[in-house]
C-alpha cells in the first residue's frame, strides 16, 4: 500500500545560547501537536570550526562593514559547522526522533544531474526532409557559390566526411541554428564573422559562418568536432558590438524567453580583489590595501612573501597584516558573484525552466540561466555564442566612408587582399588601432618579422603568445625568416613514413611549430596518432600545468 507523502518538516538546531533547551522543548511540542516531524540540523556555515574567521570576513563583505563594527551581525560562536553523527546524537539525545527523521529525509534526496533530459530545438526545415539532409543541401549550395569554377575532389571528400560526422553526432540542428543567426544578421546589414576552432570546418565555410577557405589551409576537423570526445561543437560568431542586441532580441523572439537564456559566469575572488576586500574588512587603510593588492602575482602560499611585504614598507609580523594575508589566501577562489556570459545562449525544445533556474537580467529584455559554461559542458548542453566585437563596428564605418567615395564595400570578403602599402605600414609598426597587432608587444615584433603577406600576419599574431615565447619558438623562427639560420625539418625513421611528411606540416612556419593544429598533425604524421588521440594530446598540453596529464 502507498504511504502518504510527508509534505513538511521542521528543522531545529542548537545555537549554544542560554535558551536552547527551552526553545527546543517548545518547538518539539508544537511539532507533535501539528504532526510535523523534527529534523536535527547544524545550520552549518562552514565545514570546520577553524573557518569561522573567514566566515566573519565574508559576512562583513556582504554587509559592507569592518570586523570592528559588525557586532551582532557575526555568528556568536564557531559551532555552526558540519558535525559528526556522534556529536549530533549527543546534541539531540533528548530528541532521538529528530536524528532518525534527518536520516530518512536524507535518503529521499537522491537527485542526480543525470536525470535531467535536454533536447536541442528542432529547427524548421522543408517538409519531407530531415535536419541532416537540409544541412547537406545548404552546404552544397554554399560550396557552389564559394567555388563557381567547381568543387575540387579533395574538398568534396572533406565536406562528405564532415557531414557524415555531424549526422553521426546529431549536430545538424545546431549548425542550422548558427546558419540562421548569421543569415539574419547579414540580411540586416550587420557585419559578423565566425572564428575559433570552427575555422577548421569546411562546412562552416560553405555555410558562410567562417571566412577561412579550407583549400588554402590544412584543416583538422577533429580540432572542432570529434566522435570520441562527444563534446558539443563550439562556434563563436562575432557581431558588430553596437548592433549585437538586435541579434540577441531576434533569438529571444524566435525561440521565446521560455526557451532561450544567456549562460551565467561565476566570478571568483582573485588575489588582487581578495587583498582589497579582506584589508578593508580588517580596517587597514586604503594605501596599505592598495600596496598588498599590487603584490599579488605569485600563486598559493608564495603570495605576499615576507621579504616583499618588507620591501613595500609593511611589517609582516604585524598581527593585522599577518591576519589579512592569511585570510586573503583562504578567500582566493571563492565565488564572488554571478554575472552574464559575454554571449553564450542556451536553447531548448521544451521549457528552459524545467531544466535550469532562469531569472531576469539587469539589461531589459534579457534573461539568463544560473549555470556557467563549465556546468553546461558537463551536461552536454549546446551553447550558441553570440559575441560582440568593436572592430567590426569600425570596419562597417570604414565601409560606409568608402561607399560614400564611390568604392562600394559591404562584406569582409570584398576587401582586396595583399595590398603592398598595408604591409609597408605594418613593417613600420604603424598599427595603432589595428585589431590584433596594436599592443606594444605586437608593435615591437612587426619590424622584426616584417610581414609581407596575410599568412605572415597569422604567424605574427600567434607568435606573440605565452606558449611560443616560453617554448623558445620565437627567436628560431625569426632567425630562419631573416636567413641567419638554415631551415631544417625533423626526419622520421623510415618505418614511420617518408622524410618529407613533417616538412608538409611545418613548411609554412619554417620548421618551427607555432600552432596547436601543427602539434596535432605532427602526432598524426610522425607518431600515427588517430585524430581523436591527437586532440587529446592538444588538450593535455593546454592543461598539464593543472592536471599533469602529459
Amino acid at each position: 500500500a502507498q504511504t502518504k507523502r510527508q509534505e513538511a518538516w521542521l528543522a531545529v538546531t542548537r545555537f549554544y545560547t542560554a535558551t536552547d533547551t527551552k526553545t527546543l522543548q517548545v518547538t518539539a511540542a508544537r511539532a507533535r501537536h501539528h504532526r510535523i516531524p523534527l529534523l536535527a540540523t547544524t545550520d552549518a556555515l562552514t565545514h570546520a570550526p577553524e573557518r569561522r574567521p573567514l566566515q566573519d570576513v565574508m559576512t562583513c563583505i556582504r554587509l559592507n562593514t569592518t570586523i570592528d563594527r559588525a557586532g551582532l551581525a557575526l555568528a556568536a560562536n564557531a559551532e555552526r559547522h558540519l558535525k559528526s553523527p556522534t556529536e549530533l546524537a549527543r546534541l539531540f539525545r533528548d530528541h532521538p526522533d529528530a536524528i532518525a527523521n534527518s536520516q530518512d529525509f536524507g535518503s529521499l534526496c537522491q537527485f542526480s544531474l543525470d536525470e535531467l533530459s535536454y533536447q536541442y530545438p528542432n529547427e524548421p526545415i522543408p517538409q519531407g526532409t530531415t535536419p541532416d539532409a537540409h544541412l547537406a543541401a545548404l552546404t552544397w549550395q554554399g560550396a557552389a557559390a564559394r567555388y563557381p569554377a567547381g568543387i575540387q575532389p579533395k574538398l568534396r571528400a572533406t565536406l562528405e566526411k564532415e557531414l557524415a560526422m555531424i549526422a553521426q553526432l546529431a549536430y545538424a540542428p545546431y549548425f542550422l541554428t548558427v546558419h540562421d543567426i548569421v543569415r539574419f544578421a547579414r540580411a540586416q546589414g550587420i557585419l559578423c564573422q565566425g572564428r575559433g576552432s570552427a575555422a577548421n570546418s569546411a562546412v562552416c565555410y560553405c555555410l558562410g559562418i567562417t571566412a577561412v577557405d579550407p583549400t588554402e589551409i590544412d584543416l583538422l576537423f577533429e580540432r572542432f568536432v570529434s566522435a570520441e570526445r562527444r563534446e558539443p561543437p563550439d562556434i563563436d560568431v562575432d557581431f558588430e558590438h553596437e548592433r549585437r542586441e538586435e541579434v540577441i532580441q531576434y533569438i529571444y523572439q524566435r525561440y521565446g524567453r521560455h526557451r532561450a537564456g544567456i549562460a551565467a559566469t561565476v566570478i571568483h575572488y582573485r588575489p588582487k580583489m581578495a587583498a582589497r576586500e579582506v584589508g578593508r574588512v580588517m580596517g587597514l587603510s586604503e594605501d596599505i590595501t592598495a600596496a598588498l593588492s599590487a603584490e599579488s602575482w605569485n600563486a598559493g602560499q608564495s603570495l605576499w612573501p615576507d621579504d616583499r611585504i618588507r620591501e613595500i614598507g609593511l611589517d609582516p609580523e604585524s598581527p593585522p597584516i599577518r591576519r589579512t594575508i592569511a585570510l586573503a589566501r583562504q578567500l582566493i577562489g571563492f565565488p564572488r558573484h554571478l554575472s552574464q556570459h559575454v554571449g553564450g545562449f542556451v536553447l531548448t525544445e521544451g521549457r528552459l525552466d524545467e531544466t535550469v533556474p532562469i531569472g531576469p537580467a539587469a539589461t531589459p529584455g534579457r534573461s539568463f540561466i544560473e549555470w556557467d559554461k563549465d556546468d553546461i559542458d558537463t551536461l552536454g548542453i549546446m551553447k550558441v555564442d553570440v559575441l560582440a566585437l568593436g572592430m567590426l563596428t569600425c570596419i562597417h564605418r570604414a565601409f560606409d566612408l568608402l561607399t560614400a567615395r564611390g568604392i562600394p564595400l559591404t562584406d569582409l570578403a570584398d576587401i582586396p587582399r595583399e595590398d603592398p602599402e598595408v604591409y609597408r605600414m605594418l613593417t613600420r609598426a604603424d598599427s595603432l588601432g589595428v585589431f590584433q597587432v596594436e599592443s606594444r608587444a605586437q608593435m615591437n615584433m612587426l619590424p622584426r618579422l616584417r610581414p609581407a603577406r596575410f599568412y605572415d600576419l597569422v604567424i605574427e599574431v600567434a607568435i606573440v603568445r605565452p606558449g611560443p615565447i616560453q617554448g623558445d619558438m620565437v627567436h628560431p623562427y625569426l632567425r630562419r625568416r631573416q636567413g641567419r639560420e638554415s631551415v631544417e625539418f625533423p626526419s622520421p625513421s623510415p618505418e614511420h613514413g617518408p622524410p618529407d611528411e613533417l616538412e608538409r606540416v611545418l613548411g609554412k612556419t619554417l620548421g618551427v611549430p607555432l600552432f596547436q593544429e601543427q602539434a596535432m598533425r605532427i602526432a598524426i604524421e610522425a607518431a600515427r596518432f588517430t585524430p581523436e588521440q591527437a586532440n587529446q594530446l592538444r588538450r593535455a598540453m593546454a592543461t598539464f600545468h593543472h592536471v599533469g596529464t602529459i
